[in-house]
């Protein structure tokens, strides 16, 4: 069995490897989501974009509550902090992402076109509000939550839903929407037939790609000169028990970007990011649909990997008490729980895997025009 410490950092990294493979998956289900009106002309185009997607998006919806049970058993004090605290946020996301499933059953159960068209309405609200949104929350995870904890270990948030919205969680959110976009646009081009809707998503996959670019590199900016960092002042005890009042921390400007000296392996995180939308636009331009999605996948991969590698050992500061913040080593659950929880992970994520791969390989093919009209298992 793993020591404590390796139990956490394996943690640390599953938790990454869960939203990287959220963003992965539902990720480009989102981008799609978000461009359905704007690609998609008449209802024949629309059916080809909601079908892309239509196979797999309910599966895909796996990592995103992987994710959230990962928090709640691994990282209880991160859990009761930010699912408290941001809950009006996941309170808006939620209630976009219910419009999903109720606006892909139930789009074409009428054929009047004002009724199918405040369904795609509704599959766009459900795709760009939480690619927008979600950023939005990993910013406000950049820069520190307001909360603070008392001598009994209660949390208590004193931040309000618009304090949410700072010019630099703005930033992060725009960043997050493009990099989905991006995504879904790869997707839309791999599995479209040849024509106008393909066409439209890969010009709108090189805007995306682009604004991708430029997004994460102003958010570089903001992290080393916008006055954002943690730092733990002091020896920490990776061995110790989980108490966040027995780390000291101090907001440091630009500390996020200390790691990157300390672990120059690192770096590999953010070049990925710009390297990826740099080959996705390649892969755009040079018709190789492919390597778009591999670029694709590449920068998502690469942009949240930099969030994690820039603020380790930290999960969620604390911008109005440092010393409340929730780091890898003070926030976890106890050796039993991890371990426990490592056994499961082993034995189950290889079976999820399989079949996701599987599923993909069954349902692998593009969608034309003519299976919209012909297909009768077609949304």
């Amino acid at each position: 069995m793993f020591d404590y410490e390796t139990l956490r950092v394996i943690w640390w990294v599953l938790l990454g490897v869960l939203l990287i493979g959220f963003a992965l998956t539902d990720g480009f289900d989102l981008g799609v989501a978000a461009l359905l009106p704007w690609v998609a002309r008449d209802d024949a185009e629309r059916r080809m974009v909601i079908n892309s997607v239509g196979p797999t998006w309910e599966g895909n919806q796996v990592w995103f509550i992987l994710g959230g049970g990962a928090i709640f058993a691994a990282w209880p004090f991160v859990y009761a902090v930010s699912f408290s605290g941001f809950y009006l946020a996941m309170f808006v996301v939620l209630a976009a992402l219910i419009l999903r499933p109720v606006g892909f059953k139930y789009r074409s159960k009428k054929p009047d076109p004002r009724w199918r068209k405040r369904w795609d309405w509704a599959l766009f609200v459900g795709g760009f509000v939480p690619a927008l949104v979600f950023g939005v929350a990993v910013g406000n995870v950049l820069q520190g939550a307001p909360f603070r904890l008392d001598g009994d270990l209660r949390a208590f948030y004193e931040g309000s839903f618009l304090g949410l919205f700072t010019p630099f969680t703005l930033l992060c959110g725009l960043l997050s929407l493009a990099m989905l976009v991006l995504h879904g646009s790869a997707w839309l081009a791999i599995k479209i037939e040849d024509g106008p809707v393909k066409a439209r998503a890969k010009a709108f996959g090189s805007i995306a790609a682009i604004a991708s670019v430029a997004l994460f590199a102003i958010g570089f900016l903001f992290v080393a000169y916008g006055g954002l960092g943690y730092h733990v002042v002091g020896e920490v005890d990776p061995f110790g028990p989980s108490n966040p009042l027995r780390t000291t921390s101090e907001a440091v400007s630009g500390a996020w970007l200390a790691n990157y000296g300390r672990y120059p392996w690192m770096v590999a995180a953010p070049v990925l990011g710009f390297a990826g939308a740099l080959l996705a636009i390649v892969g755009i331009r040079g018709n190789s649909e492919p390597l778009a999605f591999a670029g694709s996948s590449a920068s998502a991969l690469g942009i949240i990997a930099t969030v994690g590698c820039s603020m380790f050992p930290y999960i969620l500061p604390s911008s109005i008490d440092a010393h409340s913040s929730l780091t890898v080593w003070n926030a976890s659950s106890t050796r039993m729980t991890l371990g426990i929880m490592l056994f499961v992970t082993v034995v189950f994520l290889p079976i999820v895997l399989a079949y996701t791969a599987w599923a993909y390989r069954v349902m692998f093919g593009r969608v034309t025009s003519e299976d919209v009209r012909t297909n009768p298992d077609f949304y």
